[in-house]
């Protein structure tokens, strides 16, 4: 729940602002961890934090500066708890200045800072606070939320270019389907009356489009009401567990789009084990981390099976050689590291193997997808108007 307040700080000087804690105790509480004296609190409507649950995020790109902010102020030898108040009181996102300022609490409290922000798994994945405790434990902290930061920047950017790329495709292919739709409803029907109330012969071609023509203008609306029934079952079948194994599946198994899929996880894989296995996290736990944040349901199952082999005794190489969507070159490299002890140095080669296999995919669908569109569309559009407009030609022609 978030309290507004008014306190007084120790220097005499009164601010407000609004907290969040599960009860007006606890809240009192954190402000005068904080050194303040309250002067007074209330609650706020719980219809708010509804709207803030479900509109609010804070996007990658947020954390990724968050990451580079922490490491530049524990450079300069600024405590964890200034650190923190600080970024808690400057970060734009309301989201995120809130989780900040119970981080800043539980840092009072006695919490360790992976600790703290392990409180917030929304914000903070299980990777970001197992590197923040390897770096705990190690003494580089700040070495720890540089790596944090390269390793979220180019995850960021790799995901976001793949995301771009296909957002164009997917506008590209609605227009198709818009301008057709438009064209069977309302074009097409206006110019196919002409046609047939000429009595002449009507072309076989000419016959289909007036065909479709009137089953869309007749059956359009049952039409548009099946995919949003679609739509609907689609979005409540990623909820589920199944679902979402399912779509995931689905997603790498699409040609052209499914391969570039693949290389994105594989590079988020081996750039996930190469970060936590150089920051001293174990193997298996690099594994049970990385299955939770690759981001897919089919990679997760086989990082799960690959962490229960290793646990058992199997090198990471055999584990991952049972699975089809490994491909047998990661094997093999990941084989030739195990077998020169540069497991780290390896998946690091690998990462970026994949990245510029991604940038490539990227890039070529890209330069091939505008094209072919543009083109579909033209030809969809001439002959659509070809199949109606030279009977209405040869019409005007009869008549002359």
């Amino acid at each position: 729940m978030t309290f507004k307040y008014k306190v007084v700080s120790n220097t005499g000087e009164q601010k407000e602002g609004s907290i969040d804690a599960q009860t007006k105790d606890l809240a009192i509480a954190a402000l005068q961890r904080r050194g303040f004296i309250v002067v007074s609190i209330k609650g706020e409507e719980d219809k708010n934090l509804l709207q803030m649950s479900v509109f609010e995020h804070v996007p990658a790109k947020d954390i990724v500066i968050l990451s580079r902010q922490i490491a530049t102020l524990f450079e300069a030898q600024v405590s964890a708890l200034k650190a923190f108040s600080l970024l808690a009181s400057n970060v734009e996102n309301p989201l995120l200045s809130r989780n900040l300022n119970q981080v800043v609490d539980d840092l009072q409290a006695g919490y360790s800072i992976s600790g703290a922000l392990a409180k917030h798994p929304d914000v903070f994945s299980a990777f970001y606070v197992n590197m923040v405790k390897a770096g705990e434990e190690s003494g580089k902290l700040n070495d720890t939320f540089n790596f944090l930061a390269d390793y979220l920047d180019r995850n960021y950017a790799l995901t976001s270019k793949t995301r771009n790329a296909l957002i164009y495709p997917a506008f590209v292919i609605l227009t198709f389907f818009v301008v057709m739709g438009l064209m069977f409803t309302i074009v097409i029907p206006k110019l196919s009356s002409i046609i047939t109330e000429s009595g002449q012969d009507i072309p076989l071609y000419t016959k289909v489009v007036i065909g479709a023509s009137d089953f869309f203008v007749n059956y359009g609306f049952f039409i548009l009401i099946f995919f949003v029934i679609a739509g609907v079952y689609i979005w409540y079948l990623s909820r589920t567990n199944s679902g979402k194994q399912y779509l995931d599946g689905l997603k790498i198994s699409f040609p052209v789009i499914g391969k570039l899929f693949k290389k994105l996880y594989l590079a988020r894989i081996a750039d996930n084990l190469d970060t936590m296995l150089s920051s001293g996290i174990s193997i298996v736990r690099s594994i049970e981390i990385t299955g939770d944040v690759v981001g897919n349901r089919v990679y997760s199952e086989i990082l799960k099976k690959a962490e229960e082999d290793v646990k058992g005794g199997s090198s990471l190489s055999d584990a991952f050689a049972k699975h089809e969507p490994i491909p047998p070159i990661l094997v093999q490299m990941v084989k030739v590291g195990e077998e020169t002890g540069s497991l780290g140095s390896i998946l690091k080669t690998l990462a970026k193997f994949y990245k510029r296999e991604v940038d490539d995919a990227v890039d070529t669908l890209v330069s091939l997808i505008e094209p072919i569109m543009i083109v579909a569309l033209g030809l969809g559009v001439g002959v659509l108007l070809a199949s109606v407009l030279v009977p209405i030609y040869n019409i005007a022609g009869g008549i002359s």
